[in-house]
């Protein structure tokens, strides 16, 4: 990620976190609560909240999007010689939940569209072996997930969702992150709804969900005990750690609460940019493409350089304006640590999105006046280069 010097600071920052006013106060609460470890008040309705609105059969708190993630790895009981499909574009740690448990990554490429995962691409890329489909919503923005469904139905494969980016966003209306046998979603600082770090595991095939409550309490049935059902716990399965303090849940408690305030001026911003920017089109520079099948939530907002060169150039004009914007993922299938165990398959959009994309300020608090003044900064590049 691109990063200023340490002795500039930028006026308008990448990123900054949103804050209703209630976080501190609902801290305080789950403190004098007395119950501040896992599986709270707070935890508590934050479960129901994406039961009850998003549909899932169970909604499992963790610490992070990358515990989710690990969770549908040993659900699935992933080990030695499987395969798992993922893109190539997309975080780290999406693979190193699956190799972590002896499984091998088959990467495949995004589309020319936008960077998520080619679903007409897929089929070939099959085998006996693959365990799972991996579709990583970039951007907030759902994947081709009608025949991403269709051939995981057909070949008995699990699909993961990796929701990270797609909190309240949707595929033909419906909640992405529901769609899959599971899900796993973000509530890192840089996300729509925070709280610091913190994720959750979204469980949608019934069968599952006992066994995640017992992975997630370090392979014990210590939360069947918490409600009565047993009469005391022990060690039933592998498992870990993944549920967080309650003091997180109740960060996060405060952002679901201003979830719909908090989309709808994410959402005004995307507009905002796609508006003043829509011309750049004409010159070959690309803008985020949102299918008939999915709906925008704002996450984020990119724009597609027509090179490595010129994203480096537009980069440096922007922090001379005081603006930080940043590029994001590497490929991962020409990474230090993959690129020897990659079958050898070229996978050129995922280097382009790799070379050429690149984030711009996107967060509650951008101001109108703010935005503009990107928006002319971002313009005035392009008359000259």
């Amino acid at each position: 990620m691109q990063a200023f010097p340490l002795r500039m600071h930028p006026r308008i920052p990448f990123n900054k976190p949103y804050f209703s006013g209630n976080e501190t106060r609902y801290i305080e609460q789950a403190v004098r609560s007395g119950k501040i470890s896992g599986d709270g008040l707070f935890t508590q309705r934050v479960h129901r909240f994406f039961e009850q609105e998003m549909g899932f059969a169970k909604a499992l708190l963790t610490t992070s999007c990358t515990d989710a993630l690990e969770m549908a790895a040993l659900l699935l009981n992933i080990g030695p010689g499987d395969e798992v499909i993922m893109p190539s574009f997309t975080f780290v740690s999406a693979a190193n939940a699956f190799v972590l448990r002896g499984a091998s990554v088959v990467f495949a490429d995004s589309t020319a569209l936008n960077p998520n995962l080619d679903a007409l691409a897929l089929e070939e890329l099959l085998t006996p072996r693959t365990r799972a489909i991996v579709p990583v919503h970039y951007a907030g923005i759902a994947c081709d997930m009608d025949p991403i469904l269709a051939l995981a139905q057909a070949r008995g494969v699990a699909v993961v969702e990796d929701a990270a980016h797609a909190i309240a966003s949707y595929h033909r209306g419906r909640p992405l992150g529901s769609l899959g046998t599971l899900a796993a979603f973000s509530f890192h600082e840089t996300k729509n709804i925070i709280s610091g770090e913190g994720g959750l595991l979204a469980v949608n095939d019934r069968q599952y969900g006992p066994r995640a409550e017992v992975i997630r309490e370090k392979g014990t049935n210590r939360s069947a005990f918490f409600r009565g059902e047993v009469d005391k716990y022990g060690w039933l399965d592998v498992g870990s750690s993944f549920l967080p303090s309650d003091i997180i849940a109740a960060y996060l408690w405060a952002q679901i609460e201003n979830l719909q305030d908090i989309q709808q001026q994410r959402r005004a911003i995307w507009l905002r940019y796609e508006a003043g920017l829509s011309a750049l089109a004409a010159r070959g520079v690309g803008l985020p493409a949102l299918p008939d099948y999915a709906s925008n939530n704002g996450h984020l907002f990119y724009l597609v350089c027509r090179s490595l060169d010129e994203r480096t150039a537009l980069i440096d004009h922007l922090r001379q304006q005081g603006i930080w914007a940043v590029f994001h993922y590497q490929p991962l299938h020409q990474s230090a640590y993959y690129a020897a165990r990659h079958d050898g398959r070229p996978l050129p959009w995922a280097v382009h999105y790799a070379d050429c994309l690149l984030r711009l300020p996107l967060y509650y608090e951008l101001s109108e006046a703010d935005q503009h003044y990107i928006i002319d900064a971002v313009l005035g590049f392009y008359q000259t280069y």
